[in-house]
């Protein structure tokens, strides 16, 4: 028999079996399905329906790269395998409800504006730290990530609570957030080093030693990290070509973290000066004084600059172009770094007292006692102002109405941070996740 002959009489080669791939994508904070939304696979594209669900045909395939995108998120590329069940869930995460870095915006105003979570709560998890958490997690696509004073960070699933990954930093000591730049962590340390780790393993990807403890947060913006050393300089360092793009010298220690308004930057120093500088080149627009060192943020809202003092008692408001409006003293240090929202400021004292004042006169429109120093940051969440205090609780108060709506038992340095799904209360070295008993 011919060699034709036979391939004719061949069976014919069996095709692969097509199969329906539906690929679910659901909004990872506010679980809630994403109908619209692009999905990718190969060349191969599909629109997601009313139900959020997008659908492909396929033959032969266990798994693919699929990318998903949709308005008001960030795009997503993940490998999803499917050899049993051809549904894979993609979750997607809105960037506007995030909390990437300390005081939730590059202007410092310690207020998401986006988030939509009141009491009253119910604790969904806890977890401990192992040591003193002086500064609140940041949270990124359902992850938070925290350090506490020992400088070991973790990564926590906002879902379950689990520890993703956790990463030790020898030699060094922490006192600053970290904050969320694309797939990385970066972190500051009190050995002088900025560490940037890996969002996914927490293995360190590369560090920079400026010689001097930072107490700092870090401030990214354009993939540039600005912050303060104690050794009084103000560094601009870019993050894609890891090397600086300036250095300022103010001559005075530095711990506060900086905010950025347009193209200046604000940070406080030691030597009783609030400095504004140009973002891109470091030069110095103008030097404001306040009446003592400066240790908390400056948070930048409405044309304005408004500055806690330590030792000074006081929270003073600049315009943006270095002129004093007005100033609240409190007789007891100011370390706390103030909240802006609705035209109101909030902010503690060591005098035990939570204030309301306005940004525009700086008149006090209310004052709650929480029974201890308050040390940590204001924040502001839905319209509820959080403060923390060495009394071991935190408190939530209405903005608008001076009425106290939440007394957490737990608490000290910092209160609040979180996402769209859940709030993180911090304790002494404890933080738990929170969420409304009903939701809206």
């Amino acid at each position: 028999m011919s060699s034709r002959a036979a391939e004719r009489g061949s069976p014919p080669a069996a095709r692969p079996a097509l199969r329906v791939l539906r690929v679910v994508v659901l909004d990872g904070d506010l679980r809630r399905r994403v109908p619209g939304a692009t999905v990718r696979i190969g060349a191969t594209t599909a629109r997601a329906d009313r139900r959020g669900v997008a659908r492909f045909t396929l033959a032969g395939r266990t798994g693919a790269l699929i990318k998903v995108s949709a308005r008001g998120y960030r795009t997503v590329s993940v490998f999803r395998a499917f050899r049993r069940e051809p549904v894979v869930t993609i979750r997607v995460y809105q960037p506007n409800l995030q909390w990437p870095l300390f005081a939730a915006t590059p202007e410092r105003t310690g207020a998401q504006t986006h988030i939509r979570l009141r009491p009253p709560f119910r604790i969904r998890w806890s977890l401990g730290t192992g040591g003193l958490i002086e500064f609140p997690a940041v949270v990124s696509d359902g992850v938070a990530y925290i350090g506490n004073a020992g400088a070991t960070v973790r990564a926590i699933s906002m879902r379950f609570g689990r520890i993703l990954w956790r990463r030790s930093l020898r030699h060094a000591k922490m006192a600053s957030s970290p904050a969320v730049f694309d797939d990385e962590l970066i972190v500051h340390g009190m050995d002088g080093h900025v560490w940037v780790l890996d969002r996914r393993n927490g293995r360190l990807r590369w560090r920079f030693n400026v010689g001097a403890p930072i107490e700092s947060s870090p401030l990214v913006r354009y993939g540039v990290d600005y912050f303060g050393s104690w050794n009084g300089t103000v560094y601009a360092l870019d993050l894609r070509r890891r090397r600086l793009r300036w250095t300022y010298r103010s001559g005075y220690k530095i711990t506060a973290s900086a905010a950025i308004s347009g193209r200046t930057l604000y940070i406080g120093d030691y030597g009783a000066r609030l400095l504004a500088l140009s973002a891109r080149t470091g030069q110095r627009r103008f030097a404001a004084y306040v009446n003592g060192k400066i240790y908390g943020a400056a948070a930048v809202a409405g044309g304005r600059v408004f500055v806690p003092s330590s030792d000074g008692d006081s929270l003073t408001a600049f315009s943006t172009r270095g002129q004093e409006l007005w100033s609240v003293h409190t007789g007891a240090y100011v370390y706390s770094s103030p909240a802006v929202w609705a035209g109101r400021v909030l902010f503690g004292s060591y005098n035990g007292i939570f204030y309301c004042v306005s940004a525009r006169t700086g008149a006090v429109q209310w004052e709650v006692g929480l029974g201890g120093p308050i040390s940590g940051a204001a924040v502001v969440v839905d319209g509820v102002a959080y403060a923390g205090s060495f009394a071991h609780r935190i408190v939530g108060v209405d903005v608008r109405s001076g009425r106290v709506v939440l007394g957490f038992r737990h608490g000290d340095y910092v209160p609040v941070s979180g996402n769209g799904f859940r709030l993180l209360f911090h304790g002494y070295s404890r933080i738990y996740a929170v969420e409304p008993k009903r939701r809206r």
